[in-house]
């Protein structure tokens, strides 16, 4: 029951990838002329836009949205942020109309990781508090598990340490699922344009509970890197990040909601599960929304994560 209720959530995820690819001017250094800037850091995985200036005490949070999303995806909860935080928000090479840069040829999450650690370290952050949402949550678990000297606190949105059981079982291993996790990605890459599209719009609707809120993340999906989408699909079905959850030192918050066609007690029995190697960690469902919280509970969003700065 488990893999073939929580597949459903696994689809939703894998029918965000994009249909378009959409080149756009390379990043400027320059303050951008919607108010932020853009950190004076080289990468050929992402870039960062730079809210707030740097305080005596360090109150430096970094965000990380999800599959071809981009960091606008958090306007709504930096609105509603308590004052004193400067934010680093993390646009993926390749997501949202970013050029794919490095990502457009094997793993996306992982050596995004090693480059924040990179960012943490060459802008002088210290003890950064680091939010992610879905790929951006395993982006998060990695930088934390793999260098937990590098964060100070680490909230999860919506994901999982292994999606691997979603497709291939209680008992699938980064191996076994490896051929499921090929053939998902060569489907994506070949899918003609039209059906991704007509997918797409209705994938949206199920990880969008506000219609309102939609139209943004399938805009922002339509302009990502078809060949980075896939990449990074592929990697969260073969990333098994368990035996490295006792890695981290840093206060772990995870935010959820349950998992399509799932009743949200069993998807609470999947997250203990899926988190049993790291017993500090704090689990918290979120009721009346789905996939994107901070769209469909924006208020509740926002003074989880205010609270959780505290």
């Amino acid at each position: 029951m488990f893999h073939t209720a929580a597949s459903a959530f696994a689809l939703l995820l894998a029918a965000t990838v994009p249909a378009l690819a959409v080149a756009t001017p390379a990043v400027s250094q320059t303050p951008a002329a919607h108010g932020h800037r853009h950190a004076d850091f080289e990468s050929v995985r992402f870039h960062v836009r730079v809210e707030g200036e740097a305080s005596a005490s360090g109150r430096d949070l970094i965000l990380i949205p999800g599959l071809s999303s981009h960091p606008d995806v958090f306007n709504g909860l930096i609105s509603r942020l308590e004052p004193g935080w400067r934010i680093h928000a993390v646009h993926v090479a390749g997501f949202s109309g970013a050029p794919a840069g490095a990502n457009a040829d094997g793993p996306v999450a992982a050596p995004v990781a090693e480059e924040l650690a990179r960012y943490i370290a060459d802008q002088g952050l210290q003890k950064p508090v680091v939010i992610g949402h879905s790929l951006g949550g395993t982006i998060g678990l990695m930088l934390a598990a793999r260098h937990p000297d590098s964060v100070g606190k680490l909230m999860v949105v919506d994901m999982i340490p292994f999606m691997g059981p979603m497709f291939g079982g209680p008992a699938a291993t980064p191996e076994s699922v490896a051929p499921i996790a090929d053939r998902a990605r060569a489907g994506m890459l070949a899918a003609p344009v039209e059906a991704y599209n007509a997918q797409l719009a209705g994938t949206i609707a199920g990880m969008i509970k506000t219609e309102s809120e939609r139209a943004g993340p399938l805009d922002q999906a339509l302009r990502s890197d078809r060949t980075v989408s896939a990449n990074a699909y592929r990697e969260l079905i073969v990333t098994d990040l368990r035996p490295e959850l006792p890695n981290i030192t840093a206060p772990v918050e995870v935010l959820y909601v349950a998992f399509t066609g799932m009743g949200p007690e069993m998807t609470d029995g999947i997250y203990r599960a899926s988190f049993q190697s790291l017993p500090s960690a704090t689990l918290t469902r979120i009721d009346d929304s789905a996939h994107f919280i901070m769209l469909d509970q924006p208020e509740v969003f926002a003074a989880k994560v205010n609270a959780y700065l505290d």
